[in-house]
C-alpha cells in the first residue's frame, strides 16, 4: 500500500491499537515482521499509520498477538478497510487538519457525552454563537476563514445522529459569547433541541454544593467497542484527542459524578427557561 503523508487521526488510531497489541503480545517489531514475513519498515509504517494494512495482515496480526477479543477485532479491521470520502473532505487543505478528525469522529460515534463549563458544546450552538466563539480567537481569522469554520460546525451538527448525553454549567448558560438577544436565541435554540429523543440536556446551577469539577470540561465519544472510545479535550491549536484506557475510565467516571450531580432533565428546561425570561 502507498505512504500516506499526514494520516487521519482514525488512521493513526488504528496504527496505535495494532502496536499496542503487539507490546501487549511481548513482541518486537521485527518479531511482528517476520511472522508476517514482510520488512521491519513496513511494520514501523503500519504502526505509524503511514500505511494501510489489508484485513488479511490484519486478522494475521491479531492473531500472533493472541488477541482473543472477536469484537474488538472486527471494530479494527473495519477501521481498516473503510473508505469513507465523508463531506468533511471538501475542507481538507482549508480548515486545520483537527477539524477534520472531528468531523471523522462524529460519522463513526455510536454515542457521545459533553460536559460544558464555559461554552454551550459545538454541536448545540447556534451560528451567531459559533460565530461569536470563533470571533475570539487569537490571533484573529479572516472573514473567509470565520464563515468556514461556522459552516463546518454548522455541517457537523447537520449530520449528528447519535445520542447525545450533554450536562452544561450555569456559567456556560449565563457567559454572553455575544450580545444579549444572542444569548437568548442561544438559550432558546437549547430548549428546542432538548425536545429530541437523541439528545439529553442537564444543567448543573451555581448554588450546588460541593461541586469540585469545575474544570471538567470533555468531549467522551463512543467507539465501536469501549475500548476504541476517545475523549476530545481543547488544545491551544485544535482538539486533544485521548484514548489511554486508562484515561478513558477515568473519564467515564467523572462524567458519571457530573451527571449525578446535574438536575433532571424537566428541572433543567425548566432552569433553561427562567434564565431566557432574565434576558
Amino acid at each position: 500500500m502507498p505512504t500516506r503523508r499526514e494520516p487521519t487521526a482514525r488512521q493513526s488510531r488504528l496504527a496505535l491499537e495494532l502496536r499496542k497489541l503487539r507490546e501487549a503480545a511481548g513482541l518486537t517489531a521485527r518479531q511482528a515482521a517476520a511472522m508476517l514475513g514482510v520488512s521491519n519498515v513496513q511494520i514501523s509504517q503500519i504502526e505509524a499509520g503511514l500505511s494501510g494494512v489489508s484485513e488479511d495482515r490484519l486478522r494475521r496480526l491479531a492473531s500472533h498477538y493472541a488477541c482473543d477479543d472477536a469484537e474488538f477485532v472486527e471494530a479494527l479491521v473495519r477501521m481498516a478497510t473503510d473508505r469513507t470520502r465523508g463531506w468533511w473532505e471538501r475542507f481538507r487543505g482549508l480548515l486545520p487538519t483537527p477539524f477534520l478528525d472531528l468531523a471523522e469522529l462524529d460519522h463513526h460515534a455510536t454515542f457521545q457525552r459533553d460536559v460544558a463549563i464555559l461554552y454551550v458544546p459545538g454541536l448545540l450552538q447556534t451560528a451567531e454563537y459559533a460565530r461569536a466563539v470563533f470571533s475570539s480567537r487569537i490571533p484573529e481569522l479572516t472573514p473567509e476563514e470565520l464563515e468556514l469554520r461556522v459552516e463546518h460546525r454548522l455541517m457537523r451538527q447537520g449530520k449528528a445522529s447519535f445520542p447525545h448525553e450533554v450536562v452544561i454549567h450555569e456559567s456556560a448558560l449565563r457567559i454572553r459569547v455575544g450580545d444579549r438577544a444572542a444569548a437568548r436565541r442561544q438559550l432558546l435554540h437549547l430548549l428546542e433541541v432538548a425536545e429530541s429523543d437523541r439528545i439529553t440536556l442537564r444543567v448543573i446551577p451555581f448554588d450546588l454544593d460541593g461541586f469540585a469539577r469545575a474544570s471538567s470540561t470533555m468531549t467522551y465519544v463512543g467507539g465501536a467497542v469501549p475500548r476504541l472510545d476517545t475523549v476530545a479535550r481543547d488544545a491551544p491549536h485544535g482538539a486533544l484527542l485521548i484514548d489511554s484506557e486508562a484515561q478513558l475510565n477515568a473519564y467515564r467516571t467523572r462524567f458519571r459524578k457530573v451527571e449525578e450531580a446535574s438536575l433532571e432533565t424537566d428541572r433543567s428546561r425548566d432552569f433553561i427557561h427562567r434564565l431566557t425570561k432574565e434576558l
